[in-house]
């Protein structure tokens, strides 16, 4: 099993900044992709930026320019630089990886959620 342990959420003013840390740990093969998802009161959970193995990204329009995603692979770890948040950006924000157990089969993890709010 893949247990995955976040942190870095908390209250913050519009135009601050949060980084978001999300490590992975258990019996893996490999990891395919690391990312965060995010899910605001009374919406569906939306991709925020993933990041592959070899680096790739995908970052949402809505957050493009001022969150960045990166990875440090030794660590299996993924972080989010999240910078001028702002009052659309609060949600609980769901870090996820995917990748391959150690019997081959694929595995879809997904963290306990850390909460961000933006607030004056």
């Amino acid at each position: 099993q893949v247990q995955l342990v976040e942190s870095g959420g908390g209250l913050v003013q519009p135009g601050g900044s949060l980084r978001l840390s999300c490590a992975a740990s258990g019996t893996m093969f490999s990891i395919n992709a690391m990312g965060w998802y995010r899910q605001g009161p009374g919406k569906q959970r939306e991709l925020v930026a993933v990041v592959t193995s070899g680096g790739s990204t995908n970052i949402a329009d809505s957050v493009k320019g001022r969150f960045t995603i990166s990875r440090d692979s030794a660590k299996n770890t993924v972080y989010l630089q999240m910078n001028s948040l702002k009052t659309e950006d609060p949600a609980v924000y769901y870090c996820n990886v995917n990748g391959l157990g150690l019997s081959r089969r694929g595995f879809n993890s997904w963290g306990q959620g850390t909460q961000v709010t933006v607030a004056s």
